[in-house]
């Protein structure tokens, strides 16, 4: 089995990027292709630095190292944003632009007809494959309610920081420039999820253990660090799996510790965050 993954960022989240794919390859065993998108965004924001090739030549050794026929892939879709969000009113919110570059999937022909797509927050838990080999049939893609969305949303309403994409049938209806479109013309809250979930034909709701965002079961497959609330008294916690001693401290979770001290370990070696051409 080969299984595609897509993930989408700058330099900023390069270190959710291994951590991610550390944990992935600890649990999957398959081939896997891994797509990075990125874009260079300095003009707009100096933070806003691309994915290097010495950073895509970094994670495909972690990938080698477990599979040898596993590859991963830097792709520049800043073309494409700059085409259809540079002057959107949702390119301002409390996310990166980074956030939209999933929805240039379609776009890519090297992308195969079904990919998972994964926030850079998101830790596995279980074997991807068991996800991949979910059937979607005419369904775009596979989801997982949002834990608070889907009681104020509607229950459908997806998190879409783990998606089991479709892209065939994506191509095929338009969802990722209908989703485009509506987040260029007017505001919306939290934008590329609310509009995947507003223009989908079609979902198919998957079972949480796939984005388990609360906290981590026996069934849990990928662990997603997404933000929570504290009703009372009223907060919101933002802690992401980088943040090893917030995860430990505030958290109380050490099952990830191996991965972590990993990660932990290779961070001092990681490439130099320079600025470099993408391809």
């Amino acid at each position: 089995m080969t299984i595609p993954i897509i993930f989408a960022g700058n330099q900023n989240v390069f270190d959710g990027m291994v951590i991610s794919v550390l944990s992935i390859v600890k649990h999957t065993k398959s081939t896997l292709r891994i797509f990075l998108l990125t874009m260079d965004l300095t003009d707009q924001n100096p933070a806003f630095l691309p994915i290097t090739e010495g950073q895509r030549a970094y994670v495909e050794e972690i990938c080698k190292s477990v599979n040898p026929e596993s590859r991963v892939f830097l792709l520049d879709v800043g073309e494409f944003y700059r085409e259809t969000m540079l002057e959107s009113p949702n390119a301002e919110t409390g996310y990166t632009p980074y956030t939209f570059l999933r929805l240039y999937a379609d776009r890519i022909p090297e992308i195969p007809d079904k990919a998972i797509y994964l926030d850079t927050d998101t830790v596995a838990c279980g074997d991807l494959g068991e996800l991949f080999s979910v059937e979607l049939g005419d369904a775009e893609l596979g989801c997982v309610r949002d834990r608070y969305g889907c009681h104020f949303f509607g229950i459908n309403y997806c998190n879409a920081g783990v998606l089991l994409l479709n892209m065939k049938r994506i191509r095929e209806t338009g969802l990722f420039r209908k989703a485009l479109d509506a987040c260029a013309k007017r505001k919306i809250f939290l934008p590329d999820q609310t509009a995947l979930n507003r223009y989908a034909k079609k979902k198919k709701i998957l079972p949480r253990r796939f984005n388990e965002q609360k906290c981590r079961r026996e069934d849990t497959v990928i662990r997603h660090f997404s933000m929570t609330i504290q009703w009372i008294p009223f907060r919101t916690q933002n802690i992401k799996p980088w943040q090893v001693d917030r995860v430990h401290t505030v958290l109380k979770t050490h099952c990830y510790d191996e991965i972590l001290e990993d990660y932990l370990n290779r961070k001092p070696l990681f490439p130099n965050q320079a600025k470099e051409k993408t391809t």
